[in-house]
């Protein structure tokens, strides 16, 4: 195993997350062909698993789990082109499937892009990871395959399904519930997107233990995690309009909902509060996820 080096630039680490995803699509491609002929929906998640038991390899290799964090916005375009391309997508509507491609791959590009042009290369890992670390001591990469890679996988992965009729199996006609998830997946990523640019604005010139309370970030304590649960029912909304059975669909968006909700929030506002004076007060004042007027601080005083 490599000993992660705190001398490494970001540079190394781009290139051997790059080694580790090239890998990681050859193995996903070649299980994809050993399965040729099953359900497609069964043969996108082996070959996800298979991909992500790769990444974990290599983030074993480089100690640093870290390395994964792209995996979340790179899989969606692959899993996306191969139910576009599975035998018997002719049938599926053009203009959905091209309009579903175009935004699942602009969400992928600019989400990995902001995630590259903030990483400081593997001689950092996330405080979330390294907390684990602390946590669990010897049986750290376990917990870490499960959870901090197998668990982003599955929950991406279900988040998908409404790919399948969107791209695939569903054969009603382009309409008004279509334009409607164009809506909604159009501003999600604008959200995301806006959200994220204030938030690296911010950190350009904050000074030490300030808080961003200005734009976006004055209406929702997580307008960035608000956008990205926004855009998985997006997708759900494109699964229906292709075919108003596929309910099922929507397990994958409800899953990352609740992740965010019970989990991601939480912890990030636990971490804030430890760190930030005025946390409490904002907690108080802020929605924590759907942007919102803010409320009266307690005491029932105006802000």
């Amino acid at each position: 195993m490599a000993t992660r080096d705190p001398t490494d630039s970001p540079a190394t680490g781009f290139t051997r997350v790059g080694i580790a995803y090239a890998v990681a699509g050859a193995v996903a491609l070649f299980v994809g062909t050993q399965l040729s002929g099953r359900q497609p929906i069964v043969v996108a998640l082996a070959a996800d698993l298979a991909a992500t038991v790769v990444v974990f390899g290599f983030s074993v290799w480089a100690d640093n789990s870290s390395l994964y964090d792209p995996y979340w916005s790179v899989a969606p375009p692959a899993i996306a082109m191969f139910f576009a391309l599975s035998p018997g997508s002719e049938y599926a509507v053009r203009a959905r499937r091209m309009l579903v491609i175009a935004l699942v791959t602009l969400w992928a590009v600019r989400l990995t892009w902001n995630w590259a042009r903030g990483w400081g290369g593997l001689a950092h890992e996330d405080w979330r990871y390294v907390d684990l670390r602390t946590q669990t001591g010897a049986y750290y990469w376990p917990v870490s395959l499960l959870g901090l890679h197998g668990f982003p996988t599955l929950q991406v992965f279900l988040g998908c399904l409404p790919l399948w009729p969107a791209l695939h199996a569903g054969e009603h006609p382009f309409g008004v519930l279509d334009v409607v998830a164009a809506v909604i997946t159009t501003a999600a990523i604008a959200i995301e997107a806006i959200a994220d640019a204030q938030l690296h604005a911010f950190r350009v010139g904050a000074p030490p233990g300030s808080t961003l309370d200005t734009g976006l970030w004055a209406w929702s304590r997580h307008p960035n995690y608000f956008g990205e649960v926004t855009f998985w029912w997006g997708l759900f909304a494109f699964g229906l309009a292709a075919d108003p059975t596929a309910w099922w669909s929507g397990c994958g968006a409800l899953a990352i909902t609740t992740m965010f909700v019970f989990v991601s929030v939480p912890l990030l506002d636990r971490r804030m509060l430890a760190r930030r004076p005025d946390y409490a007060a904002r907690m108080a004042t802020v929605s924590a996820l759907v942007p919102l007027p803010r409320r009266r601080p307690p005491g029932g005083g105006a802000r």
